[in-house]
């Protein structure tokens, strides 16, 4: 599918702007996707499939139907540079297996449309705040950022985090320890905030899949997954 044709197929999915300002759902969630200079093709597939597979997953589509609403908003980007931002996934509801089918199909087909660049954490944390701004209604929001290395270019990271906590919204973090091991320690510390906010660590990209199921679960049900 070539970039024209997806993003009229992203245009579509999405709900209409009325429709999805009268919408309350349990949870608005925000995934930030790193795509700098650390992250190859290879490691970019891993983390498209990983991604398409959770949201497929019997306990995630179980964890949104055991919520107040039965339904989530979710939307996605990639994000490298300072103003290197692009959109994977518009708001979506997330409602059952068609939904997990239809925006699962969404990050597989997806191409990676952002220059590869320096890792501008706090711009993808402002980035992410700015589509929470226009999220359906929610009970909670929630940016999930994942990242393999530190923030080095664009603003300062706590000032960016401290700005998006100040709006009630919640920050976790994945942090793929490849190349920095004590990635996870740096994200808590600089990075993520709010009620219940939490890290979770995959060893390397092969294992992005599984924390990021692990991830989701989490988010959505505010419990670990045993």
């Amino acid at each position: 599918m070539n970039r024209r044709k997806l993003l009229g197929s992203l245009a579509a999915a999405a709900l209409p702007g009325k429709a999805m300002a009268a919408t309350t759902v349990d949870l608005a969630l925000v995934l930030a996707i790193d795509c700098s200079y650390s992250v190859d093709a290879h490691e970019y597939a891993l983390q498209m499939s990983g991604t398409a597979q959770a949201l497929m997953a019997p306990e995630i589509l179980q964890a949104v139907a055991g919520g107040l609403r039965k339904q989530i908003a979710l939307s996605a980007f990639l994000w490298s540079e300072p103003a290197n931002h692009f959109m994977l996934v518009p708001w979506q509801l997330l409602r059952g297996p068609e939904d997990a089918l239809a925006i699962g199909n969404m990050f597989l087909r997806a191409p990676r449309d952002v220059p590869r660049g320096t890792t501008a954490t706090g711009s993808a944390l402002l980035f992410a705040q700015s589509l929470l701004d226009t999220a359906p209604r929610a009970l909670r929001h929630v940016i999930d950022v994942s990242t393999d290395g530190v923030c080095n270019e664009g603003p300062k990271v706590e000032e960016a985090r401290d700005a998006v906590l100040a709006k009630g919204t919640v920050i976790n973090g994945l942090a793929i320890t490849t190349d920095t091991k004590d990635l996870d320690d740096y994200l808590r510390e600089s990075v993520v905030g709010g009620n219940q906010s939490f890290v979770v660590t995959a060893d390397d990209f092969e294992a992005y899949g599984h924390a990021i199921r692990l991830k989701l679960f989490r988010e959505i049900t505010n419990v670990d997954m045993i």
